[in-house]
């Protein structure tokens, strides 16, 4: 029998704040948290005006007093936020790390979509105006998508697996995935896992403005944007933050009386095999295969599960083919909801972010609503949710879905425990 991988803690930096449990509470609310960009020179041009940031001031607010003026040089946006949500997600475990002693058996998987490309428009200007005494002697460590693994890796002493990819938007799904397989595999006992992402910049912005990507029908009205499945989608709204999940081999769990929020039962992966880079193939088959490989990965029947959190983020082409996928694998008005709508588009971090999200809607028994779901122009025969549904089912099953740019596909299965 193959080893078994728990949830035991969750960390959340997200644009609502610092923290998962005020995430959740602001889903259930039915709260945005997109807002209008700075108005700042360097985003007038930019078409698309919201983003979901990590605010900076009020409750919760992100606190970057807690570090030194050293760690700030050396440490990108999106590592400081994985340490942040990393400290949160093993202090919510009560697992022990930390001290001299180190840990083997623990490991890190944390992925990033993208590098700062601030830092590195930044760096570039530096050397093309002849001032290369100026450049950061820390630039390089502070691009490397993998520095977030490796600094959280550092902090804790952990010698287990350390490990990160890079998937685009699927990373965070690949990570908590990846390492469920080390933790089923015995390379080691506990893994700290997940995504991060800080790509609410011009030259980001401007990049994903010129694919035409971004959502630009409601800049007046930010909470509106970013609206799955809704007929009057145009487009994802960019945000940035963290989520770190902590999993444990069961047993290992269990015998330290950890709580467990859920079961990590299922991974699946598949690629689109398409032509194109940025947009999925129209039909769904590389996300119905993964929903299919996770499932049967789980020993679980699709009568068994209950919920999908979709991937589905906001645009025309993605959220119908997400639909058909999902339609022909379940084949019946089976619970879709997405937390786009929320959230925003996470990018490297939303795949980590929405499992957060599932995993507690498995654990308290409650699905969360698509926010800004009014009329559907998709054919479909599933149950699109649109307000908050109890989940009364004693044995509770949920897929979770990511993809990404390349034709990155993965899905997750997890259950009540």
């Amino acid at each position: 029998m193959r080893r078994r991988v728990v949830v035991t803690g969750i960390g959340l930096v997200t644009p609502f704040g610092v923290g998962a449990q005020r995430a959740w509470q602001a889903i259930l609310a039915g709260s945005s948290g997109i807002r209008r960009l700075p108005q700042k020179e360097e985003f007038a041009q930019i078409p698309c005006q919201i983003a979901g940031q990590v605010p900076e001031e009020g409750e919760g607010c992100y606190d970057w007093t807690k570090f030194s003026s050293s760690d700030l040089r050396q440490t990108s946006r999106s590592v400081a936020f994985a340490l942040t949500a990393a400290e949160e997600a093993i202090a919510d475990s009560r697992i022990s790390l930390g001290g001299e002693a180190g840990h083997d058996n623990v490991g890190v998987a944390v992925g990033m979509g993208m590098a700062d490309l601030q830092d590195i428009y930044n760096t570039g200007k530096l050397l093309s105006e002849k001032r290369y005494s100026k450049i950061s002697p820390y630039f390089v460590p502070r691009i490397l998508t993998n520095m977030a693994a490796g600094r959280i890796g550092m902090r804790y002493g952990l010698r287990g697996p350390n490990h990160s990819v890079s998937t685009a938007c699927t990373t965070g799904a690949h990570s908590v995935g990846d390492a469920t397989e080390f933790i089923r595999k015995g390379w080691a006992d506990a893994m700290v896992c997940g995504g991060t992402d800080a790509c609410v910049s011009p030259i980001s912005l401007a990049g994903f403005a010129r694919l035409r990507a971004l959502s630009t029908a409601f800049g007046d009205e930010p909470g509106k944007a970013s609206r799955p499945f809704d007929k009057q989608r145009d487009g994802f709204v960019m945000s940035e933050g963290a989520a770190i999940l902590v999993l444990e081999e069961r047993e290992l769990a269990m015998g330290r009386g950890a709580r467990i929020y859920a079961e990590v039962i299922g991974y699946g992966l598949s690629g689109d095999g398409g032509s194109h880079m940025t947009s999925p193939d129209e039909n769904g088959v590389g996300a119905q295969l993964c929903i299919e490989r996770a499932m049967l990965d789980a020993g679980v029947e699709r009568e068994q599960v209950g919920y999908v959190n979709a991937h589905a983020t906001s645009t025309p082409l993605g959220d119908r083919a997400e639909c058909l996928a999902i339609q022909r694998v379940f084949d019946r008005p089976i619970a879709v909801s997405s937390t786009k709508g929320h959230l925003g588009h996470l990018v490297g971090a939303a795949g980590a972010a929405e499992a957060a999200v599932t995993i507690l809607s498995v654990h308290h028994g409650v699905i969360t609503p698509t926010l800004n779901l009014e009329q559907t122009d998709i054919e479909n025969r599933l149950n699109l949710v649109s307000k908050v549904t109890d989940w009364k089912d004693n044995r509770r099953i949920a897929i979770c879905n990511s993809f990404g740019f390349g034709g990155s596909n993965a899905s997750l299965c997890f259950a009540n425990h």
